[in-house]
Parts: structure tokens; C-alpha cells; sequence
């Protein structure tokens, strides 16, 4: 049991998933992610195309949204299901499978954000 807490404890529970090894709670209700603040950003939002470390598969991903993990995820759900495809949200990034800028760009457009196209 003592090599079990040196390595950090709890990493995985059938019961609730995936432990934040920091708070110890699981993932889903981790303390210490929910009070991390955001960067400040300038305001406006990026959308790009990206197919780096994916295999060849380009993903869409939208940065610098000012919003907390609920809304991020929120949106990230909203976007997912207007361009028909999945995706996830990871480190205040929302990434949508396939080339879908054009889309993405005229939503949040439409819900009142300031929107440029990043990249090539």
C-alpha cells in the first residue's frame, strides 16, 4: 500500500472514472481545474484548420472564446451537432472533427463574437 500513495494514489475508480490526482475528486467534479482562471484574451476569437500529430485527419479548432468549462463545453456541444460531426474540448481549445472553419466561423458570428480565420 505505501507504493500506491508514493505514485499519487487514486488514479482510476469503476465508480466514478478518472481521479484528478491533485484534488483527489473525480474528474468530472475535480476543485482545483474549475478555479483555474482563463487567459485574458484580446477579444476575438480564432478559428483554424489544423491536422498536426492527427494522422492526416484535420480537425477545426476554435480558440480564445472568453468563456469558463461549462460554457466551452456548451458551445463545444452546439458546434459539434451543426457540422454533423464529433469533437472535444481540451484546455479552453474546442476542436471539431474534419475542415468544417467556414461553418464554425458563421455560428459564432451569429451568436455575437468577433471572429478571424487563423492559419493558412
Amino acid at each position: 500500500m505505501k507504493g500506491l500513495q508514493s505514485l499519487g494514489g487514486l488514479v482510476y475508480s469503476t465508480e466514478t472514472g478518472r481521479m484528478c490526482p491533485a484534488c483527489r475528486q473525480p474528474v468530472a467534479q475535480c476543485i482545483c481545474s474549475q478555479n483555474k482562471a482563463r487567459p485574458v484574451t484580446d477579444g476575438v476569437v480564432r478559428v483554424s484548420r489544423e491536422t498536426k500529430g492527427r494522422g492526416g485527419k484535420g480537425v477545426t479548432l476554435v480558440k480564445g472564446l472568453p468563456l469558463d468549462n461549462a460554457g466551452l463545453t456548451a458551445l463545444g456541444k452546439q458546434l459539434k451537432t451543426a457540422c454533423g460531426s464529433g469533437g472535444t474540448v481540451k484546455d479552453g481549445v474546442i476542436e471539431v472533427q474534419g475542415d468544417h472553419c467556414e461553418r464554425v466561423m458563421v455560428l459564432l458570428k451569429n451568436q455575437g463574437y468577433h471572429v478571424k480565420r487563423a492559419g493558412g
